[in-house]
C-alpha cells in the first residue's frame, strides 16, 4: 500500500474542476479533471490546472505530508469523468467568440491554454516527469493536453483523435509541434487532417502512446511505469531534459501557431459554424453512454463527419 494524501502546497483558493492527491512513497503528485458542465477545457479549468502548474513550480515540485515536506517526483493528470479524458476547447465559447468577430478572446483562450501546455511539456523545468493517464476519449485539446506530456499512458478502449477538420479548422495550441516531434512531420499531418479518431493500441504502434494497459487498471500502469523510471531517476530526469533541447519546442512557437489557429477560426462559414454545433451538442451529451465498448461521443463524430449539415 502507498501512504497517500489531498496534497496541501496548493493556494487557499476553492477547486471546483479538479482533485488533487499526493503520494508520499513515491512523490506522486495526481490531478484528476472533473470538468462541468461538460468534460471539455472551460476557462475555469484551465485557470485551476494553472494554479496546479504554478504550486509545483513555486515549490520547487515540493509539498507538504505529515507536516513534512515531500519531494514531488511525478505529476500525473488523469480525469474522474468515467470514459472520457478530455473533449478538448469549450467550442461553445468558440462559436460565440466566432460569431462577435472576437479575435482578442480566441488568442486569449489559447494564451491561457499554452500556459498550461508548455510547461506540462517541459516537466516545470524540474527533475520530475510529467504523465499523461488517459482512460476514454481524449479528443482535440483534450489529445493535445496528453501528448504535451513526457509520458502517455492510455486504456486499451480509450480514443484519441483531432476532430477539428469536420468543422474546417485545425487543432493549434500544439498538436502539429508535439506529434511531428515524436512521430515525424508526414504522420503527424495526416493525424491532424484526416480527423481520424484512433484507438490507444493504434497509437501505441505508431509510437504516440507510450504504454498501454487493460482497462481498469490505469492507475496500476502508472504505478509500474514510476517504479521502472525511479530506479534510474536521476538519469532519465536529464534524458527528458535533454529530448527538450534535441528537440525543442519553444513557447514562442506554440504562440505563434495559436494565432493562426484564431485567423482560420474567423474564417469559418456559417456551414462550418452549424458542423460545430453538432459537436457541441455531442460535447453536452458526453457522459452518457461513453464507455469501454459503449457507442458515445467518438461515434457521434463520426456520424457527423459523414452528415449532410448544408
Amino acid at each position: 500500500m502507498t501512504a497517500t494524501a489531498e496534497a496541501r502546497a496548493l493556494p487557499e483558493v476553492s477547486f471546483s474542476q479538479l482533485q488533487f492527491r499526493f503520494d508520499r512513497e513515491y512523490g506522486v503528485y495526481w490531478a484528476f479533471m472533473n470538468a462541468r458542465p461538460r468534460p471539455c477545457f472551460s476557462v475555469q479549468l484551465l485557470s485551476e490546472l494553472r494554479l496546479y502548474l504554478d504550486a509545483i513550480k513555486d515549490s520547487h515540485a515540493q509539498t507538504k505530508h505529515d507536516a513534512q515536506r515531500c519531494k514531488v517526483q511525478y505529476g500525473v493528470l488523469a480525469s474522474k469523468t468515467p470514459g472520457v479524458f478530455n473533449l478538448g476547447g469549450d467550442l461553445a465559447l468558440f462559436r460565440s467568440l466566432i460569431e462577435q468577430q472576437n479575435r482578442d478572446g480566441l488568442v486569449n483562450y489559447a494564451d491561457s491554454c499554452i500556459d498550461n501546455l508548455y510547461p506540462w511539456h517541459r516537466n516545470c523545468e524540474l527533475p520530475m516527469t510529467s504523465i499523461s493517464l488517459v482512460q476514454g476519449d481524449a479528443l482535440g485539446g483534450g489529445f493535445e493536453a496528453a501528448l504535451s506530456a513526457s509520458v502517455l499512458i492510455a486504456e486499451e478502449s480509450s480514443r484519441m483523435g483531432f476532430p477539428e477538420i469536420l468543422f474546417n479548422m485545425f487543432p493549434g495550441m500544439g498538436a502539429y509541434s508535439f506529434l511531428s516531434r515524436k512521430i515525424g512531420r508526414r504522420n503527424a499531418e495526416e493525424m491532424i487532417t484526416s480527423g481520424t479518431i484512433y484507438t490507444a493500441r493504434q497509437l501505441y504502434g505508431m509510437g504516440v502512446v507510450d504504454v498501454v494497459a487493460p482497462d481498469g487498471t490505469g492507475e496500476q500502469a502508472v504505478y509500474s511505469y514510476i517504479r521502472r523510471h525511479s530506479k534510474s531517476a536521476n538519469g532519465r530526469h536529464g534524458f527528458e531534459r535533454a529530448r527538450n533541447e534535441v528537440m525543442p519546442v519553444s513557447r514562442e512557437e506554440l504562440l505563434h501557431v495559436a494565432e493562426i489557429w484564431a485567423d482560420t477560426a474567423l474564417r469559418l462559414s456559417e456551414r462550418d459554424l452549424r458542423m460545430m454545433e453538432r459537436l457541441i451538442r455531442a460535447q453536452h451529451r458526453a457522459p452518457e453512454g461513453i464507455g469501454s465498448n459503449q457507442p458515445g461521443t467518438v461515434v457521434s463524430l463520426a456520424s457527423a463527419r459523414t452528415a449532410d449539415v448544408a
